[in-house]
């Protein structure tokens, strides 16, 4: 029987849906195992990722691998961890820095992405993009959706900042989410991928 994942992850790097608004032409990227047993939805990939075509790639990783308390190894070991944003090509540049992510990607994409990984325990939703498109109650703040992280839970759903350096004030107003969160984070990050 043939693998669907592979063939599906072929269709995504060869999608062209939005081509003509992505200021460096397409560059999809996403990644997943079907062993995966955690998944991280972020927002879109940053000038660095596009260039390396590996999610994450940039300081903002570095501080999620530091959140989560993963190596490098662990982060791209892929069929433990699936990486599927909610843009998969870089959007371009706005006044206050990268533009949203594109609206094709998620409604064209995740659900038949979802359905190819049927071993996930635990979907990590960074920024509020991510936690807009998954969280039962849509309207609430990022900053509520990560306070109340154990309400998402009950759902499969963590809530997180985006880990990028411009939300350091952010997290510096909020020491609740270093005291309390990032446990319980790394908590339920080391259950599911130890299972």
């Amino acid at each position: 029987m043939m693998k669907r994942l592979p063939a599906l992850l072929e269709e995504v790097s060869a999608c062209r849906l939005c081509e003509a608004h992505l200021p460096l032409g397409p560059r999809p990227v996403v990644r997943a195992g079907e062993g995966a047993r955690l998944l991280i939805v972020g927002q879109a990939p940053g000038t660095r990722v596009h260039e390396t075509g590996i999610p994450w790639n940039d300081p903002s990783g570095d501080r999620l691998r530091d959140w989560l308390q993963l190596d490098r190894g662990a982060f791209y070991d892929e069929n433990r961890i699936a990486i599927i944003p909610m843009g998969f090509c870089y959007p371009g540049r706005g006044k206050g820095g990268d533009l949203p992510p594109r609206p094709e990607c998620a409604p064209h994409w995740h659900e038949r992405l979802l359905a190819e990984l049927p071993n996930l325990g635990l979907t990590l939703l960074v920024g509020q993009y991510a936690q807009r498109y998954y969280l039962p109650e849509p309207g609430k703040t990022l900053t509520d959706n990560v306070r109340e992280y154990c309400q998402a839970l009950e759902h499969g759903f963590f809530p997180l900042p985006h880990p990028s350096p411009r939300n350091r004030l952010w997290l510096r107003q909020r020491p609740w989410f270093e005291e309390q969160v990032l446990p319980a984070l790394r908590e339920q990050v080391g259950r599911v991928l130890s299972g």
